[in-house]
């Protein structure tokens, strides 16, 4: 565990390939569950007293033609399960979305279903403005133990059929990542 009080959380090693250097680094795999549990381990291991803020940086999908570049999403919406049947139909009540301090404004959401279809993307622009499969179970993961937590992603696609280019642009995107990085830990 570093002294910087920052733990970088990243779907993959490309996305992460230029956090500075100095931070811990998890890298969680794709999707929901294996994002879930990678930083449910690695915030087991830090005394409660003294849990790093989280940051988790990765790529997301733009959901309106006119989003590109960099966010810092306020709010994190988990788009793939129903929780109004849930509630309506067997009156449990699920967490479906997160409030997030220090957000640019911003609705990312998360889910397993990797959208390259436009009919898919434009159903859930109507809630959100970003889509990406790790950001609410890291979220969800964070509140749970205590620990703040910033999502920061980087438009590498338009969730339509430009997101099978998705390798072709992590190298670019995890470059504006890691200055993002770099700003941050200068500011504090």
């Amino acid at each position: 565990m570093s002294s910087t009080g920052v733990l970088v959380v990243s779907a993959t090693e490309g996305e992460a390939a230029y956090v500075p250097d100095g931070l811990d680094i998890v890298v969680t795999r794709m999707g929901k569950v294996a994002a879930a549990v990678a930083v449910t381990r690695a915030l087991a291991q830090y005394p409660p007293e003294n849990l790093p803020l989280v940051i988790n940086i990765g790529t997301a999908g733009a959901l309106h033609p006119h989003h590109s570049g960099l966010f810092v999403p306020s709010k994190v919406l988990n788009h793939d399960i129903s929780s109004e049947i849930l509630l309506s139909a067997l009156h449990h009540k699920v967490v479906d979305d997160i409030d997030l301090d220090g957000g640019d404004g911003t609705v990312l959401a998360t889910g397993d279903t990797y959208i390259t279809d436009e009919k898919a993307r434009d159903a859930l622009a109507a809630r959100a403005d970003l889509v990406d499969m790790e950001g609410f179970p890291i979220a969800f993961a964070c509140a749970q133990f205590g620990a703040r937590c910033r999502l920061v992603k980087y438009v590498s696609d338009h969730a339509d059929d430009s997101a099978m280019d998705w390798l072709q642009q992590v190298d670019a995107s995890a470059r504006a990542l890691g200055a993002w990085l770099e700003q941050e830990l200068e500011r504090d």
